[in-house]
């Protein structure tokens, strides 16, 4: 998989995407993950990538024609001679679709993944409108820009490459079908413990020391409910 980002601060993704999980799919040659300065696109001496509303209208604008220039290269640069490759184009933005485990694991079918962080007041509806596939949001909460909720969908996104963890683990996760009961996406993972049995008379239940594998896997069906 190939995951190209467009940002305005392209330092920020130094350090999440050099350590644990990520570094080791990368190193693997499972995924590679390209930062861009969408500034590398402007087309002025001044490097300029955001204007003012039409309207009127706090703060300044993301501008479509310089991503619209970044996605044509990007997009040309992946693709070989008369290959069509899986690619989806998606715009970071606070009023998007909402980010689900779902999305992440059919995201990380994709051979082409392109991020757009949006940042200052907004980005331009035309974006939205003709040149990407879908609006996502991390969640219902503003934060300064779009490159941290892009890190946490790469990260969630290459987690569910195959051939990256055992597929064993990605079975009982939070969020995923679980089990013969058939746990429902929203729920998290079951109470998980482990020695000493007894720690100042706080003790593990005792169906997890039973050995009654299909009475424990009834267990962890039965209490694994969504947090308050």
């Amino acid at each position: 998989m190939i995951i190209d980002i467009l940002t305005l601060f392209p330092d920020m993704f130094n350090g999440p995407f050099a350590t644990s999980m990520l570094k080791k799919a990368q190193d693997d040659g499972l995924v590679k993950i390209n930062i861009h300065n969408l500034r590398d696109w402007a087309n002025d001496k001044h490097k300029t990538v955001d204007d003012k509303p039409f309207g009127g209208g706090p703060g300044m604008i993301l501008k479509v024609d310089v991503i619209d220039r970044a996605l044509k290269k990007l997009k040309i640069k992946h693709v070989t001679q008369n290959q069509l490759i899986k690619r989806q184009i998606i715009l970071l933005s606070a009023k998007g679709n909402k980010y689900t485990q779902q999305k992440g694991q059919d995201l990380s079918k994709m051979e082409h993944l392109i991020l757009i962080s949006g940042h200052y007041e907004g980005v331009d509806e035309r974006v939205n409108e003709h040149l990407v596939d879908e609006e996502i949001s991390i969640g219902d909460y503003i934060l300064t820009g779009g490159e941290i909720p892009v890190m946490v969908m790469v990260d969630n996104i290459v987690r569910l490459i195959p051939g990256l963890l055992n597929p064993e683990s990605l079975l009982n996760e939070s969020f995923t079908l679980s089990t013969n009961y058939k746990l429902p996406t929203t729920n998290v993972e079951f109470p998980q413990y482990t020695r000493p049995e007894n720690y100042k008379g706080w003790k593990v239940p005792q169906v997890l020391l039973s050995g009654n594998h299909k009475e424990i896997e009834k267990w962890k069906a039965t209490n694994s409910t969504r947090s308050a």
